[in-house]
């Protein structure tokens, strides 16, 4: 897929855990890669990031609604940042790349 092509596209996994909604969202542009810092490596594979490519709208929607999120990539943790759903000093940076947890606590 050619740069224009990845713009707003997403690799998605959607699951359900222990009776809760839970999501892994990755910038499709970092599927099969490794980041690595020090002792630390982390492989974004599709088996699991990568259900499903998705288009920006909808991993918003889904991002809004679950209770847990996995998200991965400057793009789509920026856009969890900017839905006020976390601050950048939850940000976890590796190698430059942002990871990012959510957990939605119902009581």
């Amino acid at each position: 897929m050619s740069r224009i092509e990845i713009e707003g596209k997403y690799a998605l996994r959607l699951m359900s855990y222990q009776g809760s909604t839970m999501i892994n969202i990755c910038d499709l542009e970092l599927i099969g890669t490794q980041i690595e810092e020090d002792k630390f490596a982390i492989s974004l594979t599709k088996e699991f990031f990568q259900q499903e490519i998705i288009e920006e709208r909808l991993a918003d929607k889904l991002l809004l609604e679950c209770s847990i999120a996995n998200l991965a990539g400057q793009r789509f943790v920026g856009r969890a940042i900017k839905l006020k759903l976390a601050n950048e000093v939850t940000v976890k940076n590796i190698s430059g790349v942002p990871f990012l947890m959510i957990y939605k606590f119902q009581l």
